[in-house]
């Protein structure tokens, strides 16, 4: 109560209305790697290391540049007519574009954010520890320009959610990172990362026993999911095209008739691309049409994280993410059968599930699996059941601070439970828990020979028990058919 002293008019305001938990944001992934530079045009190194939250393709470019461009090989090849003393025709020309695979950058940052966007992403953070110039290094946590060192400085940030990898290494270089990223999600509790079966064989369960045998460790597996096979995007493949910088073009004319050629016809010739958009843009034209036929193959974890986003926002994020189309993606890389996913969905000795992406007629490209890495535990087995957990965790966790250094008494308790029960009865009605009844969904347990003794209070804790029926998702449809005998 106020002390007045001096006579006039006070007002006093009182709360009526309880206390509230307000839920967190579900999918802000961090993306982890290389980008092309890491800040403004004034100094294009302000955010290397740096968690940086952005929220469109427009942000990254701004920010974080474009893609490394690729060594393409292009061949220009002009037929022409033509014999000794008379004037030479072209009478055809061929476009040949080529990208040779053991040349293809390792940096994929620019592209993965593409199909992130694409699949329905939103906010999500750009970690860029070094630019296309220097080599992908794992690192330590103590060095800023590696991977590791990437992932230490994300742990100091709270808002992300999901991280990402999405440069391409060798798996044993990606083991050191992925379990890195698990224990970290271990420690924290309020995140989840989407992991990769990273390039090799053309054979599905060769390299799904690779992954699990040289790509990832047996702990803290529940904070993860890992996806097969590459996707084969719609995406192009970045190149050289300005002044300084280009796209060497091979030029070679072919002569169909017979004897010298004329003179008056050049020789092989190489041009730049540049060049050739200044003085021929009928042929610029020709070549960058070529060049849009030269598709990203890139891993799935982007458009995943992309889905979670997309996923979440239109049912929440107790949705499996599955069954779920991949935008921007003519199909994955390595076809997968419904034999061999059998393998890769199941697997009893490690319990590393893998979740496939196929192609269905009639349907397009799904994602076909929504299980954690640990998938013979019955209570983690789900993605959606782990990341509603951590919803609720980190959303009740955020909102009771306020009871720090309040009384440890009866009313406090109400108060606290009764916030908690409302937030669970809405996600309940929300379709997030299952039960015929709120009391059947969940339960929130709070007091003094509840949950605490005399001796919790003395010591200053207030404990807190809350149950959850999770909905889990129907992965396998049964439908049991018989024969019935004629009755009449």
């Amino acid at each position: 109560m106020p002390d007045y002293k001096t006579p006039g008019v006070y007002i006093e305001e009182i709360s009526t209305l309880p206390a509230s938990v307000a839920a967190v944001a579900t999918a802000i992934p961090a993306f982890i790697g290389h980008t092309e530079k890491a800040g403004k045009l004034d100094d294009p190194e302000e955010l290397r290391g740096e968690p940086t939250r952005i929220t469109s393709m427009l942000d990254f470019q701004d920010y974080f540049g474009g893609p490394n461009p690729e060594a393409i090989t292009v061949t220009v090849t002009d037929t022409y007519s033509g014999v000794d003393g008379e004037a030479a025709e072209m009478t055809e020309r061929k476009i040949a574009a080529s990208l040779p695979a053991a040349n293809v950058s390792d940096y994929k940052m620019y592209y993965a954010l593409q199909m992130f966007f694409n699949n329905g992403g939103g906010p999500c953070y750009i970690v860029s520890v070094n630019d296309y110039d220097n080599a992908l290094d794992v690192g330590d946590e103590t060095t800023p320009t590696s991977l590791l060192g990437g992932l230490a400085r994300l742990a100091k940030f709270d808002e992300p959610t999901l991280i990402v990898f999405p440069d391409q290494m060798d798996i044993a270089d990606y083991k050191d990172i992925y379990d890195a990223a698990l224990s970290q999600c271990y420690t924290l509790r309020d995140r989840f990362v989407i992991m990769d079966v990273k390039e090799g064989t053309s054979d599905p369960i060769a390299d799904a026993g690779s992954f699990r045998n040289n790509g990832i460790s047996m702990g803290n597996l529940k904070y993860g999911a890992v996806y097969y096979p590459y996707l084969k995007t719609s995406l192009n493949y970045g190149y050289a095209d300005s002044e300084t910088t280009s796209l060497d073009i091979s030029r070679e004319y072919v002569y169909a008739g017979t004897g010298t050629p004329n003179p008056a016809i050049p020789a092989n010739e190489t041009a730049s691309l540049y060049d050739i958009s200044q003085n021929d843009p009928s042929l610029y034209r020709s070549i960058t049409a070529e060049l849009g036929k030269l598709n990203v193959d890139l891993a799935p974890s982007s458009a995943v994280a992309g889905i979670y986003a997309r996923v979440d926002r239109q049912r929440g994020v107790w949705k499996a993410p599955a069954n779920v189309d991949v935008r921007s993606a003519i199909g994955p890389v390595q076809k997968v059968s419904h034999e061999q996913q059998e393998s890769l969905n199941v697997d009893a000795g490690s319990g590393k599930s893998i979740n496939v992406i196929r192609t269905f007629t009639g349907k397009g490209t799904l994602v076909w699996g929504a299980r954690t890495l640990a998938g013979n535990d019955n209570e983690w087995r789900y993605i959606p059941v782990r990341r509603l957990y951590i919803f609720i965790e980190e959303s009740v966790k955020k909102a009771t601070e306020f009871v720090v250094f309040e009384p440890n008494d009866a009313n406090t308790w109400l108060r606290v439970k009764t916030m908690i029960e409302n937030f669970l009865s809405r996600l309940w009605r929300d379709g997030a828990l299952a039960g015929a009844k709120p009391e059947e969904a969940f339960f929130v347990r709070v007091g003094l020979g509840q949950t605490m003794n005399s001796l919790d209070i003395l010591e200053g804790r207030m404990n807190i028990e809350i149950g959850l029926a999770a909905v889990r998702p129907a992965e396998f449809i049964i439908l049991k058919f018989s024969h019935k005998l004629q009755e009449s």
